[in-house]
This record gives structure tokens, C-alpha cells and sequence, in this order.
């Protein structure tokens, strides 16, 4: 059975078993600030397991993409070394909410792996929760007599918390749940060990497929655990293990998922995958796992980069490069060859690879290529650094290769291995434990548990019609971050936007008559509205009215609009492959990135700029459709952007011919937006671009700013005709004049060397020559190997105080290096402490500079002393 037939009879199953079938969820998140990666099935279901959302129905299954690098799930270091750990997987998964529980899904589970997939019963294993005294819960009962129905009772394996009390992270939705596990083993071994025991023990062939979680509780922050509403079902099978064991394989990269990418990457080493514990075939296993997780978070919008989500991506990247060129011998860009072949096996199920084939290549050759020239970098490094003959690579040394340079620390090792070096790794991992100490505490936040005031099912959002309302608070919390203590808090209705789809949150403030407390930023989490707050207001219950800075709202609003007729406008003028890949819009400025290949001309911008601003004079009206089904949405001509995630239902924007699929705030007629201005336009990465821009009042002042200049200019040039000539005709006469006072400036320098000729001073064969001169660095250069091509065994310092910036050059002729061991780089920098500056340069030449003029003729009678 291939892996497509094994996703489609999946989904087909669950699908005559009543449950609605639901497209995979971006891989990367962008509304939780929890979670960097869709990490489980789950995740997009979060909100409903919370109660915080009702769930698009009872019954859902899906394909999820997840990604697992970081936090409680890390699995990267484990990929590519054993055959069943993988960054980036599928997770074919089914969803009850409050609905079905162990009573049903158990029998499903069986019947599926046994009657449809026609696994061997005699294989299978389960695994339920044996309780804990710690959090106070008893043995999972209910699963034990549900599987007692089904299999020998002796299959049946009571385990611990840590095995079988799934929990998505320190807090939120957890529950015990029921894994089945399969033996995979060959007969002759399965007869001599049972596979019972090899349960949760690492086995590479003995390996769970499935997890049946039954969600019944919420992880507080003080680690109790508190009831949910409804008990749920969350099952999740990982659909790269179970293509391994239906096709008969003892690895996951033996199977139709990973040979394709395997065949082609033997196609461009010309080496042969052996499927061994080798490093070249564990590379093999870690690029073609890796192009996956790069090619996906890409395809949903994600730019390897170095903060957050991007720099997880880049690493990922940068560990494939490194494993290619370490181990086999890719020293030229390789990745972004294997997208296509991805995007054969793995496009139909998800279509964004497909769609965004092109890009995903550019953008993954572009790093693959910087990164290569890191590598260079750093081998240049290490060479320079044990040309000195080190006993030991210093960890301080190696822990600047891998911070400052990018640099692996295992190809370290690798070179420090081939000079019959070790790498003082004890040092190392003692800077990186700081780095990333400093690191984790400036991004943790501590947040409490919610303190609830008043029970509220939902909390609505009143934003798009009003800017204040009345309100009380249903809860808070406190948090901490970076040392800073604040509150959040949640209203039973707000006026107040929450951070979201490139728009930033509102602020405003609230009052209740007697004190006013400023809200200074609104995101969203779990579905909830949270305002930030520096205090509390003293009386929590009473009621307050709720204010949003309206002169930021109005200006952000044209700021949003604004950006609609950007994307619509450079569709029309560039193409349309041209399709947004982020956005900020605030009440200062609007950026947009957007997939393009090459830098905009003058008269594109020009004219992205003219179509804009005659929409605007158009006064086109806003038409908004808040509830509109997501298909008859798309019907109307509205983009829907990959890596953002939609409901069955949606907001539709439309002014004119611009219509989007939209959250935000917008202005009800593009009149209101004023004038539109592009500032700038660059490159971000490969294929994207970006562009920012101004609107209305600020574009306005920037009107005002460069017609002043202008008006100033054509003053100080005594108001030419044409401004460009006048500037033109002064540029060509400072030339002239520049050409001409160079030549005095050399005539001076010829006069300058004849004299100073005259000063050398013969002492034990070494020709010396220590003055202070009247020339700026360039010219002193000049003379001084003037100089050097002249006098044999010459000593020179020179200095100066042109332009009362005092600095010192020292040359010493080549044969004096040799044979004295001098050092002009270590002299410059001792005399440069009477100047109080630093330096440094070659061991025949060097320079330094510094802030004390008055220590120049110290730091020369220092050099006189020196010989």
C-alpha cells in the first residue's frame, strides 16, 4: 500500500464515521504566543478544548503538518541518526468534541488498523495510564475494559505519567491517553525476546503508530489540574511510521515518503544510500527529513531568518548544508534540487508546495548559498587560529566560530580532529549555556493563572462598529517579562482590535469615574481578547467605559486600506505572481513583502504609486462582508493567503476591484486614506520584496518636508531655472577643484619625503625616522612606502594631528620582521595609549587612531625609546 492510499483510506474511514474533514493548519503559528510550530494534531483546536471557541463540528479528522525542534517535543538531534524521528511529520488525526470518548474510539482504532489496514493483530501492543499519586489520579479503568474487549489481556500495558498522560506543554489541555504499538521485528527475533518488553524502550522496530488521547483536563499554572467543560478526543497516528508498516520496511526511510528525495540526492553525489549507522547515510536521512520541514514552513510563509520561528528554520537548513558538506562532499548549493521531487510526492495532499515551487527554491538556494560562504569563512578562521600552534582549540575560539561565524561546532571538532587536536569543549558548552540562559530569560514570560471575576461565555469583539463601550472585566492575570511585572486583562465585550494578521493591537484606556488605567497594548490568546495594563484598577468590579485611542485607530485603518490597494495595485503592474508573504501595518507606516524576482524600476514605483493615489481620489466605498462563507468568498475573487488559517466562515474586504479575506480595521471610503507614498522597496530574501510606505498625515508631512527642502535649495543655489543643472554644474566644479587640490596635496607629499629623507637617523644598521608631519592618514600612507621602496632597514613612526584627530603610523621593513621579531601591529597599539585610542595592522605596517592630541609627542618619544 503506497503512502497516498494510506493517507485517503485514513480520512475516508473517519469520514463514514460521521466526522467532517478539515485541511491541515499552517505549520507555523502565528496567534499563539506559546507555540512558535504547529507541534500536534491539536493545536488549531486548542480554543475549543479550552471552551474559549466552539468547534466547526463534533467530528473532525484531518492530515496535520507538524513541526517538532524546540521545547518540550525536541527532537531535532535525534533526527537522521535512528530511522523513526523526524522534524517535520505528518499527523493523521480524528477529533471528538464532547462527543464520542473511549467507548467508541477504541473499537474504531482496532478496526481500522486491523480490518482496513489489515495489520497483524499478533503484532500489536496498547499501552493505557496506570494513574498518579502525585496529581491524584487514578488508573485509566475505562480504556483497560474497552481494549479487554478487543485483545488479550496480556497485550494490554499499564504505564506511567510520563508515557501515557499526554500534555500538550506546562499548561493547558492534558488527559491520559492509550498508545498502540507495533513490532516490527523479523520472526526469528520476535521468537527469542517478547515483544511486550521492548514497549517504551527505544526500539527502532518496536514503535507506537497511534495515540489516543482523551482530553478531561486543563494544566494550570500552579501545575493542578482543573476539569474541562466536555470531555474530548484527540487521537494522533503518525502517518510516516504507518506508511513503514504497511509497506513492510524497518525504517521510515524506506518508504515512499523519503526514496524519491533519497534517489535524487544519490543523483547529485553520486554516492549510494546503504541505509547504515554510517555518517554518510545518516546524512543522507537528515537532508531528505530536513527539506521537508524548510520547504513546508516556507511554503506557509516563514523566511529563514534569525529571530523566532525564522531562526529555527535556518537552522534546520544550516544542520542539512553542514551534514552535505561534511560528510558528502556538497560544497556547492543542493537543497532547493530537492523541492521539486517533494513537491511530486507531497504536492497533490498539499497544494501550497505546488503553488509556491519556484520560491521555496530561490529562497532556500539563497541561504544555502550564504551559509557555504560561512563555512568558507569559518575554515579560514580555524586555519589562521592553529597556524600559531595552539596545544588545544581554545572553547572561547570555538564558541566565536559557532556565535559570531555561524560556524557548527561539530565541523570544528572535525578539523581540530584532523590536526591530532580536541576542541576544549567543557568551555564551549559553558558559553553556549549562557548564551542561551541570557536568551530563554529575555524571552520568558511567567504568566499566572487567570483570576475570574465574572462568568461570561463569550467575549465579543465590537471594534469594527464602535470605539468605546461600556465594559466589565470577567478576568486577569499577572505576568512577568524581562523583570517587568503587568496585567492582562479580558472584558466581557471590547472595542479594543487584538494584534493581528500584520495590523498591531489597539490602545486606549479605561475608566470608571475614578481612576483611568492606560492600555498600552491588546493581543489575542486562545481566542480570547487580552488587554495589557500596567496596574490594576483598584475596584476590579465595577463597570468601566473602554476607550480606543482613536486618532492611532483612524491612522492605522488608512494605513490597512492602504496596503489592500498596494497588494491589488502590484498584481497589476508586476503580474500576477506577485502574492503578499507578510505585512505590518501600524498608525506610522505600512511594509509589505510580496514574492517578486527582481528590484522595482523608478517607473514602476511611479506607477504603483499613481494607481494607488487615483483609487484614493476615487472614494471608493468599503464594502464588508463580515460573515460570508469561505467558498462563496473565493468565488467573488478574494485571495486567501497561504500560511494563514480560515474558518468555514470569514470577513471579506472589498473596495472596487481589491478584494481580500481581512480582520483588521479599514477606513469606510478610500478618500479617507489622503495620499499614498512608497519611502522605500528592498529585498528581504529571495524572491521577496518589500516595500514601505506612508498615508494620509504622514504623507503629507513628508509632502510638506521635501517641498521646504526644495524651497531651501533653490535659495542657496539663487534660484535657478533648474535645480538639477545648478546641482549638476557645482558637482562638475567641485571635481575640478578636488582634481586639483590632490595635486597639491601629492606636490606637498613629494616635498614632505625629501625632507623627511634628510631626518633619518643610522643607528646599528637600522635607518630610523620618528616625526610628527602635517598630513592626513591617506597622504602619510603614501609617504611612508615612499619611503619604504627607498631606505633599506628602516624603523618609521610617524604621527599627526591633522584636523585635531591624532594618529600614528609605524612601517618596518620586511627583513628588520625577520630578523628582530618586531611587530608593527603590537607597537601601534602600545603607543596608542598615550593617544588614547587603539589599532592594529600587519607586522611590517600598521595604524591607530585616538581622541588625545596632547599624548602624540609621549607616544613618539616612547617609539624613540623602543631603538
Amino acid at each position: 500500500m503506497n503512502s497516498k492510499e494510506t493517507r485517503k483510506i485514513f480520512l475516508s474511514f473517519f469520514q463514514e464515521k460521521g466526522h467532517q474533514l478539515v485541511p491541515s493548519a499552517p505549520i507555523v503559528i502565528k496567534d499563539d504566543p506559546t507555540l512558535l510550530f504547529t507541534n500536534a494534531g491539536m493545536n488549531q483546536f486548542k480554543d475549543a478544548f479550552l471552551g474559549n471557541a466552539k468547534p466547526i463540528a463534533d467530528r473532525v479528522a484531518d492530515s496535520q503538518k507538524c513541526l517538532r525542534v524546540s521545547g518540550k517535543h525536541n527532537d531535532l538531534e535525534e533526527v537522521g541518526v535512528d530511522t523513526y524521528h523526524h522534524t517535520m511529520f505528518e499527523m493523521l488525526g480524528n477529533w471528538s468534541f464532547g462527543d464520542y470518548f473511549k467507548e467508541e474510539m477504541i473499537p474504531w482504532a482496532w478496526e481500522l488498523l486491523t480490518e482496513r489496514y489489515k495489520l497483524d493483530k499478533d503484532r500489536l501492543y496498547v499501552t493505557i495510564f496506570e494513574g498518579d499519586e502525585e496529581d491524584n489520579l487514578e488508573e485509566d479503568v475505562d480504556s483497560y475494559k474497552a481494549w479487554a474487549k478487543i485483545i488479550d489481556e496480556n497485550r494490554i500495558i499499564k504505564a506511567n505519567k510520563k508515557d501515557n498522560f499526554w500534555e500538550m506543554g506546562d499548561v493547558g489541555p492534558c488527559g491520559p491517553c492509550s498508545e498502540i504499538h507495533i513490532d516490527l521485528r523479523p520472526e526469528v527475533e520476535r521468537a527469542k525476546i517478547d515483544g511486550k518488553t521492548l514497549v517504551n524502550a527505544d526500539h527502532p522496530q518496536v514503535v507506537e503508530i497511534w495515540n489516543l488521547v482523551f482530553m478531561e483536563f486543563n494544566r494550570l499554572k500552579d501545575k493542578s489540574l482543573q476539569k474541562l467543560p466536555a470531555k474530548h478526543v484527540d487521537t494522533g497516528m503518525g502517518f510516516e511510521r504507518l506508511c513503514m508498516a504497511l509497506q513492510g520496511k524497518t525504517s521510515n526511510y524506506d518508504t515512499d515518503v523519503f526514496m524519491p528525495s533519497i534517489r535524487k540526492l544519490e543523483s547529485i553525489t553520486g554516492k549510494k544510500y546503504t541505509a547504515s549507522e554510517q555518517k554518510k547515510d545518516i546524512a543522507f536521512r537528515v537532508i531528505v527529513d530536513h527539506i521537508r520541514a524548510i520547504s513546508f514552513s516556507i511554503a506557509d510563509g516563514q523566511l529563514p531568518s534569525n529571530t523566532g520561528a525564522g531562526y529555527v528554520i535556518r537552522r534546520i537548513l544550516r544542520r542539512a548544508v553542514r551534514y552535505g558538506y561534511s560528510f558528502l562532499d556538497l560544497k556547492k548549493p543542493f537543497l532547493y534540487q530537492l523541492v521539486g521531487v517533494l513537491n511530486e510526492t507531497l504536492g497533490e495532499q498539499f497544494v501550497e508546495l505546488d503553488k509556491q515551487q519556484q520560491l521555496i527554491e530561490k529562497v532556500i538556494y539563497e541561504e544555502e548559498q550564504s551559509f557555504l560562504s560561512t563555512l568558507e569563512k569559518g575554515i579560514q578562521l580555524f586555519e589562521n587560529y592553529t597556524q600559531q600552534n595552539p596545544k588545544t582549540i581554545s572553547g572561547d575560539f570555538a564558541f566565536e566560530l559557532y556565535d559570531t561565524f555561524g560556524f557548527p561546532i561539530d565541523l570544528t571538532q572535525l578539523l581540530a580532529i584532523e590536526k591530532n587536536l580536541k576542541v576544549d569543549m567543557e568551555v564551549f558548552e559553558a558559553n553556549l549555556k549562557t548564551q542561551k540562559d541570557r536568551s530563554r530569560n529575555a524571552s520568558k514570560i511567567d504568566a499566572q493563572d487567570w483570576v475570574e471575576l465574572l462568568k461570561d461565555e463569550k467575549e465579543e469583539f465590537i471594534g469594527y462598529d464602535y470605539n468605546e463601550a461600556k465594559i466589565k472585566i470577567t478576568r486577569y492575570r499577572k505576568v512577568n517579562q524581562k523583570g517587568k511585572d503587568f496585567y492582562q486583562l479580558v472584558f466581557n465585550l471590547s472595542p479594543f482590535y487584538p494584534e493581528g494578521g500584520g495590523q498591531i493591537g489597539d490602545t486606549g484606556f479605561i475608566d470608571n469615574g475614578e481612576e483611568k488605567i492606560e492600555v498600552f497594548d491588546t493581543k489575542k490568546e486562545n481566542n480570547l481578547i487580552i488587554h495589557f495594563t500596567d496596574k490594576l484598577p483598584k475596584n476590579l468590579k465595577s463597570d468601566f467605559n473602554a476607550e480606543v485611542s482613536k486618532k492611532k485607530r483612524k491612522l492605522t485603518a488608512a494605513n490597512h486600506s492602504a496596503t489592500h490597494l498596494l497588494h491589488e495595485t502590484l498584481r497589476t503592474v508586476l503580474g500576477l505572481h506577485v502574492e503578499q508573504k507578510g505585512s505590518l501595518v501600524n498608525s506610522e507606516y505600512l511594509r509589505f513583502d510580496f514574492s517578486h524576482f527582481q528590484k522595482l524600476t523608478f517607473d514602476e514605483i511611479r506607477e504603483i504609486e499613481s494607481k494607488v493615489n487615483a483609487k484614493i481620489r476615487a472614494n471608493i466605498p468599503l464594502n464588508e462582508e463580515r460573515t460570508i462563507p469561505l467558498e462563496e468568498a473565493r468565488s467573488k475573487g478574494a485571495m486567501a493567503l497561504f500560511g494563514e488559517k480560515y474558518g468555514d466562515v470569514v470577513r471579506m474586504i472589498q473596495f472596487g476591484t481589491s478584494v481580500e479575506l481581512c480582520g483588521g480595521i479599514h477606513v469606510q471610503a478610500t478618500g479617507e486614506i489622503g495620499l499614498f507614498k512608497i519611502v522605500s522597496e528592498g529585498a528581504v530574501a529571495a524572491g521577496i520584496r518589500r516595500i514601505e510606505a506612508i498615508s494620509s498625515e504622514r504623507a503629507l508631512d513628508l509632502f510638506f518636508e521635501q517641498n521646504d527642502m526644495i524651497q531651501e535649495l533653490k535659495s542657496k543655489l539663487k534660484n535657478p531655472k533648474n535645480i538639477g543643472s545648478a546641482i549638476e554644474n557645482l558637482q562638475v566644479e567641485n571635481s575640478s577643484l578636488q582634481k586639483e587640490l590632490e595635486s597639491f596635496k601629492a606636490k606637498a607629499a613629494g616635498s614632505l619625503k625629501d625632507d623627511l629623507l634628510k631626518k633619518v637617523i643610522a643607528k646599528d644598521g637600522i635607518q630610523i625616522l620618528i616625526e610628527e608631519v602635517d598630513l592626513d592618514a591617506a597622504g602619510i600612507k603614501n609617504v611612508a612606502f615612499q619611503l619604504k621602496a627607498e631606505v633599506n632597514n628602516l624603523f618609521m613612526v610617524l604621527g599627526t594631528k591633522k584636523d585635531a584627530k591624532p594618529s600614528l603610523t609605524v612601517l618596518i621593513s620586511d627583513n628588520l620582521v625577520e630578523e628582530k621579531d618586531w611587530n608593527a601591529g603590537t607597537i601601534v597599539r602600545n603607543l596608542a595609549k598615550h593617544i588614547q585610542g587603539g589599532g592594529g595592522g600587519q607586522a611590517f605596517f600598521a595604524t591607530a587612531g585616538g581622541k588625545n592630541p596632547d599624548g602624540l609627542a609621549k607616544a613618539l618619544e616612547e617609539a624613540r625609546g623602543l631603538v
